[in-house]
């Protein structure tokens, strides 16, 4: 099996380290970063962020392109590889991504969420491959999220 650990690093992914940052969630309001319950984890909201910098703000379909609200998703999905590592340490403890649910900030019209969403999710499988990296996926459009962000994602991931 191979490490998802030694792929992050030969694929120069720069994942955030929350233990010494700290999760920026509490930004948005009181909550914990995860919550663990047996050999399931669950994070709390991810957004496209880089320490206090949201990276894509806006609305897909106005001022955001299909493209850049795929690069918040993968953006998104580093910050939630940092979250597992606070979690359980390494992501080489993790046995598959059990779903992910997604929230894209568009207009009424943008029909293509799907295809935002496929940034957290393809690289979810670039790290940890099709077996553990695949999980189920939903995908809701809404109006607003907290500070402009145009993605967020929860995920709950199955770890051991």
């Amino acid at each position: 099996m191979t490490s998802p650990e030694r792929l992050a690093l030969e694929m120069g992914l720069d994942i955030p380290d929350f233990d010494l940052m700290g999760y920026y969630g509490a930004d948005y309001g009181t909550m914990k970063p995860f919550h663990r319950v047996g050999s399931l984890l669950f994070l709390s909201g991810h957004v496209a962020q880089i320490g206090a910098e949201i990276t894509h703000k806006g609305r897909l379909g106005a001022d955001v392109t299909t493209d850049q609200g795929y690069l918040a998703a993968r953006q998104t999905g580093l910050n939630v590889l940092g979250g597992i590592r606070q979690a359980v340490g390494s992501l080489d403890r993790v046995k598959g991504i059990v779903r992910s649910l997604n929230f894209v900030v568009c207009t009424p019209e943008y029909e293509e969420v799907h295809k935002v969403s496929s940034g957290l999710s393809d690289l979810f499988v670039e790290v940890f491959g099709p077996e553990r990296g695949l999980g189920g996926r939903a995908t809701i459009g809404v109006m607003a999220l907290a500070g402009g962000v145009c993605f967020e994602t929860w995920v709950t991931v199955e770890v051991d």
